[in-house]
């Protein structure tokens, strides 16, 4: 499989343009390529059970962000760019 450039990247701000979620706004946090969708900070946010353990005896129920598909988002401001990866 080939890779594709997308758009955006992390760190960019991006909108959502279609969906559920139209309207919505923020952060690319991460970007999967293999699914070809992107996670949006506060955007999408889903509740993921988590598995008791040493430091959560009880379980719990945690909030998160779930994934957008690519073609949904609209770049509107470029993020940062590092210096030591530009040189």
């Amino acid at each position: 499989m080939s890779q594709k450039n997308f758009h955006v990247k992390r760190g960019d701000l991006v909108e959502v343009i279609s969906g559920n979620h139209k309207g919505s706004a923020g952060k690319v946090l991460e970007v999967i390529r293999e699914k070809k969708q992107v996670i949006v900070e506060g955007v999408r946010m889903i509740k993921k059970h988590q598995r008791k353990t040493q430091e959560n005896p009880n379980g719990a129920i945690v909030e998160r962000e779930g994934p957008v598909h690519v073609s949904n988002v609209k770049l509107t401001e470029k993020g940062a760019t590092d210096k030591k990866k530009a040189a």
